[in-house]
């Protein structure tokens, strides 16, 4: 009789993998990693009846995925009547067997109370580094302000009438592009990816200037440098956006959390914003100010554990808002990130861009015309630029080696 019991305590879990014996512990779930962001820049019209397909690009992959909705900037509830995701073939078109329905603790809608985000359940869709996803939201009766991210630089699409619509797979009911991305704000993956890294900053990291529907903004470039330490890259730029005071959106220090620290898997920061305080009305004169707001997102960083990686502020001689007296306060700034000991690590882009014949300037070469922002090739150099300083040594354990 013994032997009979021995056998069957072998047996029992391979016949039933959900026997589990008591004080036998489950394995650990892989964890979540954060694999594509962008940030709420502002609010449009509301769009009652549409299902806007949005199109966003991953930056590490894996087994399951769930999606970051928001109403962060909205002023009622919003009711998501139907979410899906797929990956993507061409335009709005799904791979065929790859649409899957979200949902909200088990429902197929949700209500997003005004000033809230929320998160779908994990949705079993494998995806890989690179791959496009279609994130289709269907806002049934939205009285909005709709929350939005404008600088998209990547097409989505609209269609009217009906939830069924978030479920077509070949994109025939989707005849209206869009330059935004509208109510989506993250994805994440369940694998084995390392963690992530957050981009933080301003149109300069949103990728104005780069070409659309391309993916070359520098952390898109960043991302594809960092795949073989299977870390995910998210885009927090934000057109407009400001350090110091309110601009588009939140200023950085009031969005840090939201944008940047409480993603999934957020293992480095990089800050690259301050340009805006310098060139906008009122510009902001004083470098100790920059100082001081740079050593706050450092100190909040450090307290989850986030190493921080500062970018220097890079030339924009040549652009209508360029002044003598705003280039002298960008030079005290970029001392202080270069030799003021305030970031774990620093990516100096000013040294990387500019034109040696006329340092006050971005290089021609990496200029697309307006004298502040980068080309394709220009965020290609920033990419590298920020890629040598995340893996120096002294940023010391928050990247791992790579294939580790």
């Amino acid at each position: 009789m013994g032997r009979v019991v021995r056998v069957l305590a072998v047996l029992l879990p391979a016949l039933l993998p959900g026997l589990t014996a008591p004080g036998v512990a489950e394995p650990a779930p892989l964890p979540w990693t954060g694999s594509w962001e962008t940030a709420p820049s502002g609010t449009a019209a509301a769009l009652p009846g549409t299902a806007v397909r949005n199109v966003v690009h991953l930056s590490v992959g894996g087994g399951a995925v769930r999606v970051r909705l928001s109403n962060r900037l909205g002023t009622g509830p919003l009711h998501l009547g139907a979410v899906t995701v797929a990956l993507r073939a061409s335009g709005p078109a799904a791979v065929p067997g790859t649409l899957r329905t979200a949902t909200f603790r088990g429902a197929g809608e949700v209500t997003v109370p005004p000033g809230a985000d929320t998160v779908t359940d994990p949705v079993p869709l494998p995806v890989r580094a690179g791959a496009d996803l279609l994130v289709t939201v269907y806002t049934p009766d939205d009285s909005g302000p709709a929350t939005y991210h404008r600088t998209a630089l990547q097409t989505s699409y609209l269609a009217r009438a009906g939830a069924g619509r978030a479920a077509d797979e070949d994109g025939a009911a989707y005849p209206a592009p869009t330059s935004r991305w509208y109510y989506v704000t993250g994805v994440d993956v369940r694998g084995a990816a390392a963690g992530s890294v957050v981009a933080f900053g301003d149109s300069l990291t949103d990728g104005n200037g780069s070409s659309p529907d391309t993916n070359r903004r520098w952390p898109d470039r960043l991302a594809a440098r960092l795949a073989r330490h299977r870390l995910g890259v998210l885009n927090a730029g934000l057109a407009g956006n400001r350090l110091l005071r309110e601009g588009t959106g939140p200023s950085a220090l009031a969005r840090l959390e939201a944008d940047a620290l409480d993603r999934a898997g957020a293992r480095a920061l990089v800050v690259f914003e301050g340009i805006n305080d310098i060139k906008g009305v009122p510009a902001a004169g004083d470098a100790a100010a920059f100082a001081d707001a740079y050593r706050t997102l450092v100190t909040r960083a450090h307290a989850r554990g986030i190493r921080v990686v500062g970018v220097t502020l890079t030339p924009y001689r040549g652009y209508p808002a360029w002044t003598a007296a705003g280039e002298a306060v960008r030079q005290r700034v970029n001392v202080l990130i270069r030799t003021g000991g305030l970031f774990d690590a620093v990516a100096d882009a000013d040294a990387a861009v500019r034109d040696p014949a006329d340092p006050q300037r971005i290089l021609p070469a990496y200029d697309p015309g307006d004298h502040l922002h980068f080309d394709d090739a220009g965020m290609a150099v920033v990419a590298d630029t920020v890629h040598h300083a995340l893996t120096r040594r002294q940023l010391g354990p928050a990247l791992p080696p790579a294939g580790k």
